[in-house]
């Protein structure tokens, strides 16, 4: 039996793990977590008997524990108990499914533990990439990527070691705006915004497919994954998300995964690797399939793109800059507190403020991050005035 612990169990990635954590009945879990979502980590407490839950808010945690006084799980809360939650139950894999840099601390601390980790928390290698990897290596840590896109790549390096890539192609769907101007733009809401064309993910994650913050943040966590430069990562629109990503080597041959677009199967490839194991769900169909289409991005309408690979250049605290300012924009832009094009020209801002720190510790980058978090809250009431 692996022992798994799984940090974000009530989100997309989390439930849909323990799909495949169901079906094949050979994982046990060692620790969920959750933010607030008490009601259903109860019910997954009760099916997974998990020897640790973490919930973000102590008050949520003392409902939890009440609820729970009937099992054995010892209820934890914040981030000292997301921590040992990723650390202190012995598991040999952690997947990390939380949203945002929340997932830093509990990351290292799974590495330091011993455990391998299945990364579905980009904004973790994006802000602090130096530190995992220096991490992993030190601790002989395997770290498997769940993102489709990372996958894919991951996917089409197995049997190529030791051959150069020239060129990571980076496939986007373009979100539910592709095709559209700033100006068509500007009125939209978050409504609007969570319309995605493909995949079902949180609202966090699907808000930055719309703006192409995620693909500047996919870029970045490539580059530390796959250790190639963010100017040899090229994005690429694929409107079907059939071509989950590609990989050009050195002699031009490309090589590309595709699929349906199924979050199941980037999960159950990091869970089992090596190993391919069955998975039901819709297969493509190459008779149906009339066209493979792909597009140039526009920077022009989507300048958070354009930006991402400017965070990517300056290196350092930067990369940790851009994330914050979004992510403080994408939580304000879903209480309809900003506009649409807020969220870039946020991120802009915050970037052009800052000073890089160009080695930021673990320290340096928290203070970094809030940092930005005071600096948009005052550009937010002066542009109330």
């Amino acid at each position: 039996m692996k022992k798994l612990a799984l940090l974000g169990s009530t989100g997309s990635i989390g439930t849909q793990t323990l799909d495949i954590v169901r079906s094949n009945k050979d994982i046990k879990i060692t620790a969920l977590s959750a933010n607030n979502n008490i009601g259903l980590l109860e019910k997954q407490i009760r099916e997974f008997h998990p020897e640790i839950a973490c919930v973000m808010s102590k008050s949520a945690a003392g409902d939890l524990k009440t609820a729970v006084a009937d099992t054995d799980t010892k209820v934890i809360s914040g981030m000292e108990g997301l921590v040992a939650a990723a650390g202190d139950t012995g598991a040999d894999m952690v997947l990390t499914a939380v949203v945002g840099m929340v997932g830093i601390r509990p990351t290292l601390a799974a590495i330091e533990a011993g455990a391998d980790i299945a990364l579905a928390n980009k904004e973790t290698l994006v802000t602090a990439g130096h530190l995992v990897k220096k991490a992993a290596a030190e601790n002989a840590a395997s770290i498997l990527p769940v993102d489709s896109e990372h996958s894919a790549i991951f996917q089409c390096l197995v049997g190529n070691e030791g051959n150069k890539i020239d060129k990571i192609l980076l496939t986007c769907s373009g979100g539910p705006f592709r095709g559209l101007t700033k100006d068509q733009m500007k009125d939209k809401k978050a409504a609007d915004a969570l319309k995605h064309p493909n995949w079902s993910m949180g609202n966090k994650i699907t808000i930055d497919s719309s703006t192409l913050v995620n693909k500047g943040l996919e870029v970045m966590e490539a580059s530390w994954l796959f250790d190639v430069p963010a100017g040899n990562i090229q994005v690429v629109i694929q409107p079907g998300s059939i071509v989950h990503s590609m990989v050009q080597f050195e002699d031009g041959a490309v090589l590309g995964q595709l699929g349906t677009p199924d979050m199941k199967i980037p999960i159950q490839y990091a869970l089992y690797y090596p190993e391919r194991r069955k998975l039901g769900g819709k297969r493509l169909d190459f008779y149906d399939l009339s066209e493979i289409r792909f597009e140039k991005p526009d920077t022009e309408s989507f300048p958070a793109l354009g930006l991402a690979y400017d965070a990517a250049r300056s290196g350092g605290s930067m990369p940790t800059v851009f994330n914050a300012a979004n992510e403080w924009s994408v939580a304000r832009f879903l209480k309809n507190e900003i506009g649409f094009l807020d969220i870039a020209d946020n991120i802009a801002a915050a970037m052009q403020a800052h000073r890089v720190i160009r080695d930021p510790s673990l320290y340096d980058i928290l203070e970094t991050e809030a940092e930005v978090y005071r600096f948009l809250e005052e550009r937010h009431q002066d542009q109330k005035i």
